[in-house]
């Protein structure tokens, strides 16, 4: 018996031996690795890049929209060269997509950024899709201790189209969503004031020798030599924001004579530079008393020679025929001049003529609920070409008189409603509606009638036509 329990004793033991050795040769679970890791630096959905010290946030968003009575586009708008006839596309879709890409880090200096957003963008007139599928790219900045370099915003900008309505065609100086080139710099003051003052592109519409004589006449700007000098002076604080601007532009012409590089226009001589410009001012106030949420904004602008601040979105010229019987245009352009070196009279060559405008955008946007919303914006805006440039435009020349009751002066002004149903906070869609006037030039006039030029047919008779405009959107935010 005692030999039997020696026994089961050592047999125990050997197994417990074997289980041990056993089980240290079992592998160790290892503690979880953290490939991807959270930077909580510049907010939500930033991670480090694994192995730098640099964060990174990648976003986007996608968009898909109907719309009617905008010519065929989402762009340039109901009036521009509508022939508004059978050929017409009342009728539009859009798709866009956009992936975006933020990318922080820091100096000794402060904080330097990267940022893109790239996409495609195609409009879709029915069956001729693959013809408008366009790659985008409408961000390329890069930001660091004040400066911003590359594809952003204009400085000037103040009045968000985008905001309050969902189309970006009617006038205004809004470049948000096609970019625009800058450099500039911006200081802060404390209490959120501040002040920018940067280059960016030239923003242009047309210049207009007036000696060539042409129903669509042709431009005759100089090539790019200089960029437009921004500023402006801004404060953003809880009541809401306001901001004064201004701008530098230079209007530079061809030749007298202009048929590209040929001897004869490089001997023809040219108009003198001017420098165009324009100022504006925008407030926005914060209306929580009528709605969490709701808030105004407006700007006002006004420009001599620098119509693309106020027309950023618009082609040179507005015309459309009004059922093929009649038609109303708006002529837009920054300068004109005439004649020739040498010439007198009515032929006697001219400096150029700068061309004025202004322009006022003004939008209520109302919280129903932290869900719905709808805004209701307007504008108006008016391109006045005075007496000399208007005695060139329509055929009198230098110094002429205009006898046949030429009037080259028009107007436009619009008013909308936009409503959004935010479904989360990342996905909505919506509708807007917008009626839209163009109070038409006057070509010339006789036997008692005015003339308007048409886009297709010439001179026809002149009225002041008007478009209602429908919208219909949906759209899906990733991180922004």
């Amino acid at each position: 018996m005692k030999m039997v329990k020696s026994l089961l004793l050592g047999s125990a033991a050997g197994l417990v031996a074997v289980a041990g050795a056993q089980a240290a040769d079992l592998p160790v679970k290892a503690k979880p690795v953290q490939y991807v890791k959270i930077c909580s630096l510049y907010g939500v959905g930033f991670y480090y890049i694994p192995g730098t010290d640099m964060c990174i946030k990648i976003g986007g968003w996608v968009r898909a929209e109907y719309g009617w009575g905008q010519n065929g586009n989402f762009a340039w708008g109901w009036a521009s060269a509508n022939v508004n006839n059978r050929t017409t596309n009342n009728s539009d879709f859009r798709a866009r997509g956009y992936i975006t890409a933020d990318a922080r880090n820091q100096t000794e200096y402060g904080t330097v950024r990267g940022y893109i957003a790239v996409g495609v963008s195609e409009n879709e007139h029915g069956g001729d899709v693959a013809a408008s599928n366009n790659f985008s790219a409408n961000r390329a900045f890069i930001q660091w201790a004040g400066f911003t370099f590359g594809r952003a915003q204009s400085f000037f900008d103040f009045y968000s189209n985008p905001a309050t309505s969902y189309w970006g065609a009617f006038p205004g100086s809004d470049t948000g969503d096609g970019g625009w080139f800058v450099m500039g710099y911006t200081a802060q003051f404390g209490n959120g004031f501040s002040a920018t003052l940067a280059a960016e592109a030239s923003r242009k519409t047309i210049i207009v020798d007036g000696s060539v004589s042409s129903i669509s006449p042709t431009n005759t700007y100089g090539g790019f030599q200089a960029p437009d000098v921004v500023a402006n002076l801004r404060v953003d604080q809880a009541w809401g924001s306001a901001q004064i601007m201004g701008a530098l532009h230079q209007v530079n012409a061809t030749y007298y004579s202009d048929s590209g590089n040929s001897t004869a226009s490089l001997v023809s001589g040219h108009p003198e530079d001017k420098l165009g410009w324009v100022i504006g001012a925008g407030i926005k106030l914060n209306a929580p008393s009528f709605g969490m949420g709701d808030y105004f904004q407006a700007q006002v602008n006004y420009t001599e020679g620098a119509l693309r601040y106020l027309f950023q979105t618009s082609q040179p010229s507005w015309s459309i025929n009004d059922s093929g019987s009649f038609a109303g245009f708006g002529p837009i352009a920054d300068a004109v001049y005439n004649g020739v070196l040498g010439g007198t009279g009515t032929s006697a060559a001219t400096g150029l003529n700068l061309v004025s405008a202004w322009n006022v955008n003004a939008a209520y946007e109302h919280f129903w609920s932290p869900r719905w919303r709808t805004s209701l914006y307007g504008g108006y805006a008016a391109v006045n070409f005075g007496s000399g440039t208007s005695s060139i435009l329509c055929g009198f020349g230098t110094g002429g008189t205009v006898t046949n009751g030429c009037d080259l002066d028009w107007n436009t002004w619009w008013v909308g409603s936009r409503t959004q149903w935010n479904i989360t906070k990342d996905f909505y869609m919506g509708l807007d509606v917008m009626y839209s006037k163009l109070e038409s030039a006057t070509a010339l006039v006789s036997g008692g009638t005015a003339f308007a030029i048409s886009p297709n047919l010439g001179f026809i008779p002149k009225t002041d036509p008007d478009n209602w405009s429908f919208r219909f959107r949906v759209h899906r935010d990733f991180y922004p």
